[in-house]
C-alpha cells in the first residue's frame, strides 16, 4: 500500500497570493500610520488658528495696535486659516488612501482565501481516495487470504 503524499499543484499561486496579501497588510499599516500623522498635523494647525484669531482680537482691541501690527496679525490669521485647509485636504487624500488600501488588503485576502478552500477540498479528496485505495488493497488481501484459507481446507 504506497501512499502519496498530498500535493496542491496551485501551491506557488497560494504561496503568491499569501505574500501579496502580507504586502498589503504592512501598506494598510503604513497608510494607517501616515493618517495618525495627518491627524496630528491638522490639530496643530487648528490650535495655531485658534491662536492667530487669539492675536488678532488682542490687536484689534488693545487699542495700542499700529496699523503695521493690525495688518501682521491679519496676515498671520490668513496663513493660519490657509495651512489648516491645506491640512484638512491632506487628511482627506489619506483617508482616501487608507481606504484604498483596506479594500486592496479585503480583495488579496479574498483571493488566498480562495485558493485556501480550493487546497482543504483537494486535501480532503486526496485523504478520501487514499482510505478508498487503502480499503480496496485491504479488501483484496483479505479475499487473497479467504481463497487461500478455501483452498487447504479442500
Amino acid at each position: 500500500m504506497e501512499n502519496r503524499p498530498f500535493t496542491f499543484r496551485l501551491e506557488r499561486v497560494r504561496s503568491v497570493r499569501e505574500r501579496i496579501e502580507g504586502q498589503a497588510k504592512e501598506d494598510l499599516a503604513t497608510s494607517l500610520s501616515q493618517r495618525v500623522k495627518g491627524e496630528a498635523m491638522l490639530r496643530a494647525a487648528t490650535d495655531e488658528l485658534h491662536s492667530a484669531r487669539e492675536k488678532r482680537v488682542e490687536a484689534l482691541t488693545g487699542g495700542v495696535a499700529t496699523g503695521g501690527e493690525l495688518v501682521a496679525a491679519q496676515a498671520y490669521l490668513e496663513q493660519a486659516q490657509r495651512s489648516r485647509e491645506a491640512r484638512a485636504l491632506e487628511l482627506d487624500r489619506r483617508d482616501t488612501d487608507v481606504a484604498v488600501r483596506r479594500e486592496a488588503l479585503v480583495a488579496a485576502a479574498r483571493e488566498r482565501q480562495v485558493l485556501e478552500r480550493l487546497k482543504e477540498r483537494r486535501r480532503e479528496a486526496h485523504v478520501r481516495e487514499s482510505e478508498r485505495r487503502s480499503g480496496a488493497v485491504l479488501d483484496e488481501l483479505a479475499l487473497a487470504v479467504h481463497r487461500r484459507g478455501d483452498g487447504q481446507a479442500a
